[in-house]
């Protein structure tokens, strides 16, 4: 499923336009993103908590010239953990 299709999904299931709906997903990406950007988690009861995690440097090999070493600097990435209702409803998909 794709942005658009979530959009058109939300839309039917809420009984709003789809402009509406697309509106509600933007805030929520901007809210999130800007959350994490500030460190804090963004917890959804029983769906699950997106978060940042900070990768620490490490020292790697150059894929292109496998004698050469590099460093690999540290960086934020998102991290999800899933919560139980959803990790349930997937377990029981009959």
């Amino acid at each position: 499923m794709n942005k658009a299709e979530l959009i058109n999904r939300i839309a039917e299931k809420v009984g709003v336009s789809k402009k509406q709906a697309e509106d509600m997903l933007d805030a929520f990406e901007n809210i999130t993103i800007e959350a994490l950007k500030q460190g804090q988690e963004v917890t959804l009861t029983g769906f699950g908590t997106f978060s940042a995690k900070v990768r620490s440097a490490r020292g790697g090999v150059n894929p292109q010239n496998p004698s050469e070493r590099i460093q690999i600097p540290e960086v934020t990435v998102p991290k999800f953990k899933a919560g139980k209702a959803l990790k349930d409803s997937l377990k029981n998909k009959e």
